[in-house]
């Protein structure tokens, strides 16, 4: 897949990881649909989305508290994307998530340090 950037994003990376990420989803909740698997593509397609949705609009935060409370519910939207991407493994039936959860782990990752350095200064 050819890389996307967000318009107005320029080289902001948790931004960019995020915006990939979402195409990713979008495009196996896809696949999840057509192998009839509607409603864990259905929680994929709202958990795996709202990381991005919720880093984008901690760019654009009234406050450095509301930039790390914003972080934090791309955090937890993460870990849940995370969880459903497991059922998808484990499941038999269930098509491959090839590095998803690679990807998924970098953005965690840098989600933890953003959210982390701007606690401290």
């Amino acid at each position: 897949m050819e890389e996307i950037k967000p318009p107005g994003s320029s080289e902001n990376a948790i931004v960019n990881k995020s915006f990939q990420f979402a195409l990713t989803i979008i495009q196996f909740a896809d696949s999840l649909e057509s192998e009839r698997k509607y409603i864990i593509a259905n929680q994929l397609l709202k958990s795996g989305t709202s990381v991005g949705a919720n880093i984008w609009e901690a760019q654009h935060a009234e406050s450095k508290a509301d930039f790390i409370h914003k972080l934090k519910i791309a955090s937890k939207e993460a870990k849940e994307t995370e969880y459903w991407l497991l059922l998808c493994k484990s499941s038999s039936g269930y098509p491959e998530i090839s590095d998803k959860l690679d990807k998924l782990l970098e953005i965690q990752k840098l989600l933890s340090r953003i959210i982390h350095s701007s606690k401290k200064s």
